[in-house]
């Protein structure tokens, strides 16, 4: 591996001050960024797809899931980390899956904006994808800025999409989340109860959420609808819930392939849907639209806490409504 360490100046910071990233090319060529925190913590973004493919925290515990069978090499999505889905979700409309950004090279952003407080003490790089010729079949113009800042219990990810153009476009759009569980029959997501859902293996009809909790026994393709703000991800067999935040992206997405579909998918092992929780941030019901000129912002925030729902402490309702 080729050790590279590159200054650069103002960079993601709120006052211009000189900034060291700790850049190298790992064994398949691939440029990859390595954040760190005092306390242990890290994440590790590639160039390639603006995807961050580690989160481990002070413990050195993995908190993302990468598939057994992630292909590196070839110019492909890389399945598992957090990626971003841009300028469409899933397989609607004439772009590729999941749209392009995740299938192109991204490059550091020299120009990003201060970080507010209190982020300005955060681990962070600023990340820019902008059209090409290539992407231009959209046929838009845009500039998309990513933001992925790391702290001592914290990942947070800033996605922003300018319109360059000199006609307006709009866009669906998800931060793809693959967070790595124990097993998936053990987990269970609280704050999706009695939102409306689009079901993706009902061919898009609409229904309503019954369940107390979402727990996982199949397959499941779902996007709920006007979610709330704050989503909590517990893991019975770890003792651990995720809570996800996030702004500018209503809906939120549920994926889990099951057994059967597992088997089927190239880059998946069979048994890897066991492990990963796929929730995802998104944007699709309603797209965003951009006149031109005009930028949107999102905001997403991952952060994990000890939960002990078996003994009776639902620390994630405390984590939803805020109960004390």
């Amino acid at each position: 591996m080729e050790m590279k360490l590159k200054c650069v100046s103002g960079f993601g910071c709120s006052k211009p001050t000189q900034m060291l990233l700790n850049i190298f090319h790992d064994r398949d060529g691939l440029p990859r960024i390595i954040l760190t925190e005092p306390k242990g913590s890290s994440a590790e973004v590639l160039l390639y797809g603006g995807q961050v493919v580690s989160w481990k925290n002070h413990r050195k515990e993995e908190l993302l899931f990468m598939s057994s069978k992630a292909n590196w090499k070839q110019h492909k999505a890389i399945r598992g980390g957090i990626s971003a889905c841009f300028a469409r979700f899933g397989d609607l409309g004439s772009l590729e899956q999941h749209g392009f950004a995740r299938n192109r090279m991204w490059s550091l952003d020299r120009d990003s904006s201060p970080l507010p407080p209190p982020l300005d003490n955060h681990s962070s790089v600023d990340l820019i994808l902008k059209s090409t010729k290539v992407d231009l079949k959209t046929p838009h113009s845009f500039e998309f800025r990513l933001r992925i800042s790391l702290s001592a219990d914290k990942l947070i990810l800033i996605p922003r999409v300018r319109n360059t153009d000199n006609k307006a476009f709009s866009f669906s759009f998800a931060l793809r989340n693959y967070l790595s569980g124990s097993d998936i029959s053990e987990v269970r997501i609280e704050g999706l109860e009695t939102l409306d859902y689009f079901d993706n293996l009902m061919n898009r009809s609409r229904f309503t959420e019954q369940a107390d909790a979402l727990t996982f026994d199949g397959e499941i393709d779902r996007v709920y609808l006007h979610s709330p703000n704050k989503i909590a991800i517990i893991d019975h067999e770890k003792k651990r819930t995720f809570v996800l935040q996030k702004k500018g992206m209503p809906d939120a997405v549920v994926w889990n392939p099951w057994a059967k579909k597992a088997k089927a998918i190239p880059d998946l092992g069979d048994d890897d849907y066991k492990m990963m929780i796929c929730v995802s941030s998104a944007a699709i019901e309603t797209p965003v639209f951009l006149k031109p000129s005009e930028e949107w912002m999102g905001y997403q925030e991952l952060s994990t806490v000890s939960s002990s729902y078996c003994s009776g402490q639902l620390d994630p309702r405390k984590v939803l409504y805020g109960f004390h």
